[in-house]
């Protein structure tokens, strides 16, 4: 397939307004702002963007908005992936016709599916879409790991291109680029691990980070392809603080306070998870300042 899986792909977050609706009006702001800071995809619905809180047609009205301000400038990629494979099909190829560009597919959560009823899971997804799929493994919020014998026999089926890792067991990045084809994407899902991750062989990163400071990140990867390996790691030991702070709160909440920083309200999560209280959002500001001004 033509699409190269590679380079800093935000995990954008999905911006609410009053009563905790999508805030539409902003998530286009959010993408052009996204769109114009040298990233290299934009990546809606998943893990950053609330997925788990998002309903069926939120998430493709999430999708509709992301094709109609992106466009062709960027590959737009969507998290398609539930806890059932019907509707995980069914979330892919809604996103298929919408012009989704590639879909990511989380693996399941609550329920634990061997590693043989996962690979029939993500085999039958492939074969209902002609896009490209990308595995994610996200052991610690879904409960289920993709093993490396299943990330191998998975990248072998054709539209199966890629795999974020948002571990931070940083040894299964490394596992599976070594049991792959050098052409099949593995992705830092965990923005401490960006830099390390391309040093492996890795292709790039969906960073959730990347929407507060996408300038830093994509240093990170540009100056990596120049072949400027310390400033690559600098620009990645500068990224380590502000990675730290996600947990003053309640995850996805910490990266939404950050967006506020850069003057563009994206709101809050939504409940159960809380605001930050004043002395959090205080302390975050002084490290998110310190982020720019140890440049």
């Amino acid at each position: 397939m033509d699409l190269k899986i590679e380079g800093i792909i935000p995990a954008v977050v999905t911006p609410f307004g009053k009563n905790s609706e999508i805030n539409e009006g902003v998530f286009k702001e959010l993408l052009q702002y996204l769109a114009s800071s040298g990233v290299h995809g934009i990546f809606v619905a998943g893990s950053q963007g609330e997925f788990y809180a998002l309903s069926f047609e939120e998430k493709v009205r999430l999708m509709e908005l992301a094709v109609e301000t992106i466009g062709s400038k960027l590959p737009i990629y969507a998290g398609t992936g539930t806890n059932t494979t019907r509707e995980t099909v069914e979330l892919s190829q809604v996103a298929e016709k919408i012009g989704i560009s590639a879909v990511s597919v989380i693996t399941p959560s609550y329920i634990s599916p061997t590693q043989q009823e996962l690979f029939e899971h993500y085999l039958q997804i492939a074969k209902e879409v002609r896009i490209p799929v990308i595995l994610y493994n996200n052991p610690a919020r879904s409960g289920l790991k993709i093993g490396t014998d299943l990330a191998t026999r998975l990248s072998k089926i054709p539209n199966v291109l890629g795999i974020k890792n948002s571990s931070a067991d940083f040894s299964s990045t490394v596992d599976y680029i070594m049991h792959t084809d050098p052409d099949f994407s593995v992705l830092s899902g965990h923005d401490y691990y960006i830099f390390a991750t391309l040093m492996y062989g890795g292709k790039g990163s969906i960073s959730a980070t990347a929407n507060a400071v996408p300038e830093l990140i994509v240093e990170i990867y540009e100056r990596f392809l120049k072949g400027d390996f310390k400033g690559s790691l600098d620009a990645q030991k500068r990224l380590v603080p502000l990675r730290k702070a996600y947990s003053m709160g309640t995850f996805p909440q910490v990266v939404k306070e950050c967006m506020k920083l850069r003057n563009i309200d994206v709101g809050d999560a939504r409940a159960p998870v809380s605001a930050l209280s004043s002395d959090q959002r205080k302390e975050l500001a002084e490290l998110f300042e310190a982020v720019f001004k140890t440049k």
